[in-house]
């Protein structure tokens, strides 16, 4: 199995990678099938309209997450890595004003946000909770073309042909096509111990046969700009983020008071865990409001992965670029065996797979970028993730806000924890990792959908809407 770096982290905006990356990508696809000839279209038939239904928990929380707007955004061609969140609006207000999309190289389609965009609550599709339907119609309202997609988490859109084939591909051997294929925690371990290689090492190798050494550098510091651009950018804005919650941006008020404490050299025990939660809560905050970010491994999990390396460049003077670069492909090695066995997808196994996973990774980075051993290394990630276990994915109004913002807060918490109790012991452990992500992946499918991101169940009816 071989996931990259840059599979598991990918920019884009926010505020959801499931419901606004994946979805836009989804358009994106559609758009470019519709260009090809791999689909059988009639003879003298010409695509007219478009049209387009969300299915699960995409229409369930949608409108909160930004799902319309983000297919809308695909259609007329944007991508979600270079989509500029200052135009964002100006170029839906000019889709819903025309009710037409004119994508480069296409001819323009009809497509009517209000009647051709469909938040269908009723019908969930079979292959998974976040499933999409995209048709081509001709002028006189004929179908020429629908296809299936759906969004697993972290941004990834696969068709219903590519998650049977994924979902087999599950019970096959391991990518022997790199030099490391580790499918799981304990694969991992035994090809450390056999090569005499850190899992960043490894990780590094297998990466190396798909680029230069030089282009996985520039690419993982790239990644790295991204998240502290986007840490940057909530430590200095203020205001009530959108969507009807009038929730205040808290991160910049915060990081002000822990800045005049520093220069005070006040005594204050709860500093780094301050610092930690501002820097975790400044990006979710971006996050919420539609900015950039990476997803780290998805959007709503997105800012506890910056917050540990940004608190570990804080508190270590002796930090250098090539310690980011460890963190993060040690993180991207753990968020690959999760994401392969279990689910990152709030929607599919609940927040556990989430804030969940980026904790188990964030641990992992931090642990061996402390100089923890790959035994150390994993069981850090197995302490972050053990203690996620079951919770629950209930967005408020279906807003990447509350719980999520906070929740980053404390995954990174415990990321830091679970790395400074690894590395107090010899990394031998009862529990093993392998075994917690499978205890998730359970978990999740014995969650009732009302705490899979469809916001029918926990804080998202509970909480009376102000």
């Amino acid at each position: 199995m071989f996931l990259s770096v840059f599979d598991v982290f990918k920019i884009g905006i926010g505020p959801s990678s499931s419901h606004t990356m994946g979805p836009m990508s989804a358009a994106n696809r559609f758009l470019e099938l519709l260009l090809s000839n791999d689909w059988p279209r009639p003879t003298g038939a010409a695509v007219a309209a478009l049209k387009v239904s969300l299915h699960g928990s995409l229409a369930f929380t949608g409108i909160g997450h930004g799902t319309g707007r983000a297919v809308i955004l695909g259609l007329v061609g944007e991508e979600p890595h270079s989509v500029d969140p200052d135009r964002m609006d100006a170029i839906i207000a000019d889709v819903e004003r025309t009710g037409r999309v004119t994508p480069p190289g296409h001819p323009s389609y009809e497509f009517r946000p209000a009647t051709d965009l469909i938040f269908d609550k009723k019908q969930p599709l079979p292959g998974h909770a976040n499933g999409m339907s995209f048709s081509a119609l001709d002028r006189d309202g004929r179908l020429l073309l629908k296809r299936i997609y759906y969004s697993i988490g972290g941004g990834f859109v696969v068709t219903d042909t590519e998650l049977e084939a994924m979902r087999a591909s599950k019970k096959t051997a391991s990518d022997a096509r790199v030099p490391y294929p580790f499918s799981s925690a304990k694969q991992m371990l035994e090809m450390s111990q056999g090569s005499g290689l850190t899992i960043a090492q490894m990780k590094r190798a297998n990466e190396l046969t798909k680029m230069s050494a030089a282009e996985l550098d520039e690419g993982v510091d790239r990644i790295w700009d991204a998240m502290r651009n986007c840490i940057d950018r909530g430590l200095k804005v203020d205001g009530i983020m959108p969507g009807g919650l009038k929730v205040k941006r808290r991160a910049r008020a915060i990081h002000d008071r822990l800045n005049e404490e520093w220069r005070s050299n006040r005594l204050n025990p709860l500093l780094a865990n301050d610092w930690l939660s501002v820097y975790a809560m400044a990006v979710n905050e971006e996050n919420a409001g539609g900015g950039r970010v990476v997803t780290a491994p998805t959007n709503g999990a997105a800012g506890v992965i910056p917050a540990t390396v940004r608190y570990y460049l804080h508190f270590h003077d002796d930090a250098t670029q090539e310690d980011i670069r460890t963190f993060l492909l040690t993180a991207a090695a753990i968020g690959g065996i999760i994401k392969h066995n279990a689910s990152i997808s709030g929607a599919e196994v609940g927040c556990q797979g989430e804030v969940g996973s980026a904790a188990a990774m964030a641990a992992a980075g931090l642990a061996a970028v402390m100089g923890g051993s790959p035994e150390q290394i994993e069981n850090a990630a197995e302490i972050a993730l053990e203690h996620h276990l079951g919770m629950t994915c209930d967005p408020i109004a279906g807003l990447v806000q509350v719980p999520c913002i906070e929740r980053n807060a404390l995954g990174a918490v415990k990321a830091v924890t679970a790395a400074s109790l690894a590395l107090k012991g010899d990394g031998s452990h009862f529990v093993p990792l392998d075994a917690c992500i499978e205890t998730m992946r359970q978990t999740g499918m014995d969650m009732s959908e009302k705490y899979k991101e469809t916001s029918t169940g926990g804080l998202a009816v509970n909480v009376v809407e102000c």
